[in-house]
């Protein structure tokens, strides 16, 4: 059985997922900013998990709207970056 540290690198987080969604690692933390912005005006960039609790609900009514055809909220971001973000 590996240990922590073997484990840890053993898992390619470069090569495996920045390397290969450098774009979509970037509409995600657009994301990100643009909610802090929304709920965190002025603030340090931070997840305010307690201004958040329906983490399910919201990436269903992103994933929906996607579904639909909408590939772009009404603030101009990807419905599927939400997703990805929450």
């Amino acid at each position: 059985m590996k240990n922590k540290h073997q484990q840890r690198k053993a898992t390619p987080i470069y090569s495996g997922v920045i390397k290969y969604f450098p774009l979509a690692l970037a509409e995600v933390a657009k994301v990100s900013q643009i909610g802090n912005e929304q709920h965190n005006a002025g603030e340090p960039l931070h997840w305010a998990r307690e201004k958040s609790t329906d983490q399910l609900d919201c990436v269903a009514r992103h994933l929906t709207d996607h579904a639909r055809g909408e590939i772009f909220d009404d603030d101009g971001m990807r419905h599927l970056a939400k997703c990805a973000w929450r």
